[in-house]
């Protein structure tokens, strides 16, 4: 058995993976009329949602730079660099795949919104960008830690400050990274601030993982931050700002939902990582080994990827809420059943697109 394995976040994975599975279809599929705060269940679901995307990317940075300390430790890491370059890359290639309208573009139809940006683009982006710092921190582990940190910190903290931003002046594909106002629904600001806060986190496990006499002090610390983010990180930030007579603190307090949601994320990762050893070899974990393939599948099933036929075309706001949760259910059981049986690992996904590539190279 691997000892410095990380097996409680496979479980993370497969919990995120989960939960936007069945975000997504009754997002897409509810009637809107019970999209309504007034409904006590509805409330719990939009928040517990909310928790998705944040878990998503701080995960994708824990993983990424725990493996790139480890390789490092190993001397490997220029491979696991390059790794990481091509698996950046791929996933923004596959992000805009999923959104090609190719039956449109046959009958001579074309516009825009295929350049919008999504989580897979976001997070390769995102990985990019981790390789860049771990190369300019001289693959120093406290410089990378303290980088990692501060970054993660002035994206959240600097929000209100690029919330509204439009960016007209610049082309599409580059603008769309930044503002949503073109219908991007992930940008890199604010979200690579969770992959930052994911990367940092990384850099405390690879120093402390392996020693079991910290085990209780590392899932003490995810519940002690994490209830700290949630209840006290508004207090926080107001205290800074008439401390350093700086505004923009108190306005992140103001709306300050990037947080608390890191402090919701921080008590996912305490209650996995608390039940680990059950979780070891479990069908949850596998399923987290998954998440590619199971992204790829979900979209075309439901947004009718390449062909424009999906759930969408055809139950686009249309259900009541017993019919949503049934379906929601047997959507997440379907779309699991065929990445387990079809689909062999993500790494299936990465070799599909690399033999789609490799002829167009040469």
């Amino acid at each position: 058995m691997n000892l410095n394995r990380l097996y409680f976040i496979d479980a993370v994975r497969a919990f995120a993976i989960l939960m936007m599975l069945q975000g997504h279809f009754i997002d897409t599929l509810l009637n809107p009329i019970y999209k309504d705060s007034s409904y006590t269940a509805y409330t719990i679901w939009a928040y517990f949602r909310g928790i998705t995307a944040p878990t998503f990317f701080t995960i994708s940075g824990l993983v990424f730079v725990y493996l790139l300390l480890k390789a490092n430790a190993k001397g490997t890491d220029k491979p696991r660099i390059k790794k990481g370059l091509h698996r950046g890359l791929l996933l923004i290639v596959i992000g805009y795949a999923l959104r090609i309208p190719f039956l449109d573009w046959l009958n001579g139809y074309f516009d825009s919104y295929f350049l919008v940006v999504d989580v897979l683009q976001c997070i390769g982006l995102s990985l990019l960008l981790l390789i860049a710092i771990y190369i300019l921190t001289q693959k120093n582990n406290t410089i990378l830690a303290v980088t990692l940190f501060i970054l993660g910190f002035v994206c959240f903290v600097t929000e209100p400050l690029y919330r509204n931003l439009e960016l007209k002046q610049i082309p599409l594909f580059f603008a769309n990274y930044l503002t949503t106002s073109n219908g991007s629904v992930f940008t890199i600001l604010p979200w690579f601030g969770y992959t930052a806060y994911g990367g940092f986190i990384a850099t405390l496990f690879y120093k402390y993982g392996h020693k079991n006499n910290f085990r209780l002090v590392k899932i003490i610390s995810f519940f002690t931050f994490g209830i700290f983010l949630i209840k006290f990180s508004s207090l926080a930030l107001i205290a800074i700002s008439q401390t350093l007579n700086i505004e923009v603190f108190k306005l992140s307090a103001n709306y300050n939902y990037l947080f608390t949601r890191l402090g919701n994320v921080l008590l996912i990762f305490g209650v996995f990582y608390s039940f680990e050893t059950y979780l070891k070899q479990s069908i949850i974990t596998k399923i987290g080994e998954k998440t590619l393939s199971i992204y790829v599948i979900h979209f075309i099933i439901i947004y009718g990827s390449f062909t424009g036929i999906g759930l969408k075309r055809y139950f686009y706001h249309t259900l009541e809420p017993w019919q949503a949760i049934i379906g929601a259910i047997l959507f997440m059981i379907c779309v699991c059943f065929i990445s387990f049986h079809y689909v062999k690992t993500n790494h299936f996904i990465y070799l599909l697109v690399r033999k789609i590539i490799r002829p167009l190279k040469k």
